[in-house]
């Protein structure tokens, strides 16, 4: 099992290029089950829960090639030949439970293990299982399995999510592509990993409005099509890289980042004292005078500040002027970072939902343990700022979500590697 470590003190200089959503590709690959034709992927990142969801795409019949060094996803789906995602895949990613929606919607049938993921909460199911519902389905849960079948196909139906839910949208979108009428899904989700399914699948000939918005209408159809589409740009990726610079000073630019991907984050940072310019090429970072200042900060659904750069965000509060109030509000059990970072020395005090973080003037490297995706990414980012040395641990979370964190950074002048523990 790897660990990284970091020595802290130096400022970061020049440019991170930032990769396709992991969160789009998980919801992209499953698309392939909707139609008999290729569909391939371009700008796809390079990490294991990919590799995951190719193993779980190819357990049910599908084939899947990694091309141009794993940016080039090709997928066909012409010759599904079993219809139960197992958990022994299922269990390693959350995400696994998107095959369900477009399985049933294409063969009418589809046995689907109760999902894994980070240790971040409950997380339930409920309402992908509620939405495929209105569409007909008719579903059972049965030793750990969901067993879902839509004998006549799945019909038209509307929709209202109690809670906003970006699985659980996504889900429902690609089961109503292929259903008999009009699905109406209110209250859905808007990120961007929405639209860009929903784009995706418009090209491959899907009848879809109102994506991006809390309405979106699909008409079904009796049939999709092959189609190439590229992945968005990730955005908890480049929300993490511009905190680099903020956190340890200096000046990044984040190529291919766009403003409307993280206004609501960028917002917090300009309010802590850190530029966010927008270039041709990406987003310029910039780090101000000094010390950040402590600012609140409130998870919501986008457009507000995700949940997936809360830690990160923690992070850089823990070195701020002031006091600084974290609320999470999507996902219970979310702080368990705070510990960690309180071995390097923060002052954080949590209660429930909330983090109260008290900045200091200097972190102090330690020995840490990855928690789950986010943190462990949150840990190498305050080593950043840390005198002395940081090691993190269990860093097979960190390779769920982010590619080649030593290069990029290093690149840019951190002391940072990975080793191999004997």
């Amino acid at each position: 099992m790897d660990s990284i470590i970091v020595r802290g003190g130096s400022e970061l200089h020049g440019e991170i290029p930032i990769a396709g959503a992991k969160n789009a590709c998980l919801t992209l690959m499953p698309a392939t089950l909707l139609s008999d034709e290729p569909l391939t992927l371009t700008n796809a990142p390079r990490l294991s829960d990919i590799r995951t969801m190719t193993e779980l795409l190819q357990s049910l019949g599908a084939e899947v090639t990694s091309l141009q060094s794993g940016q080039v996803l090709a997928m066909s789906s012409h010759d599904l030949n079993n219809h139960t995602a197992d958990y022994d895949i299922v269990r390693k990613m959350r995400a696994s439970i998107l095959v369900l929606g477009p399985m049933l919607a294409r063969d009418g049938h589809a046995v689907v293990s109760l999902p894994g993921g980070c240790a971040i909460g409950a997380r339930p199911v409920d309402l992908h299982l509620r939405a495929l519902e209105a569409l007909g389905a008719e579903l059972e849960l049965k030793d750990g399995y969901v067993h879902a079948k839509a004998p006549g196909g799945l019909k038209g139906g509307t929709f209202e999510f109690p809670l906003v839910s970006v699985g659980a949208t996504e889900n429902a979108l690609m089961a109503a592509t292929l259903a008999k009428g009009t699905t109406v899904l209110k209250n859905a989700a808007r990120e961007p990993e929405i639209v860009d399914l929903a784009r995706c699948l418009q090209k491959m000939g899907a009848q879809i409005e109102g994506e991006g918005s809390g309405t979106i209408t699909i008409q079904g159809v009796d049939r999709l099509h092959g189609a190439t589409h590229p992945v968005v740009t990730d955005r908890i990726e480049l929300g993490t890289y511009m905190l680099a610079p903020a956190i340890a000073g200096g000046s990044v630019e984040c190529l291919g980042g766009r403003m409307e991907l993280v206004a609501a984050f960028a917002e917090k940072l300009d309010a802590a004292g850190v530029s966010v310019e927008e270039t041709d090429r990406g987003l310029k970072v910039t780090r101000r005078n000094g010390r950040v200042d402590a600012v609140d900060v409130v998870t919501e659904p986008f457009p507000g500040f995700p949940t997936d750069l809360q830690a990160q965000m923690m992070a850089l509060m823990c070195t701020a002027a002031g006091t600084s109030v974290l609320e999470e509000k999507i996902f219970e059990n979310r702080f368990m970072h705070a510990p960690e970072l309180m071995r390097m020395g923060a002052q954080i005090d949590v209660h429930g939902g909330t983090a109260t973080v008290t900045g200091v003037e200097r972190l102090k490297g330690a020995p840490v343990m990855a928690t789950d995706l986010r943190a462990s990414v949150s840990l190498i980012l305050a080593g950043l700022a840390a005198e002395g040395e940081t090691v993190v641990s269990r860093v097979y979370h960190l390779d769920r979500g982010y590619e080649r964190v030593e290069e990029k950074l290093g690149a840019c002048g951190a002391h940072i590697e990975r080793v191999k523990e004997t």
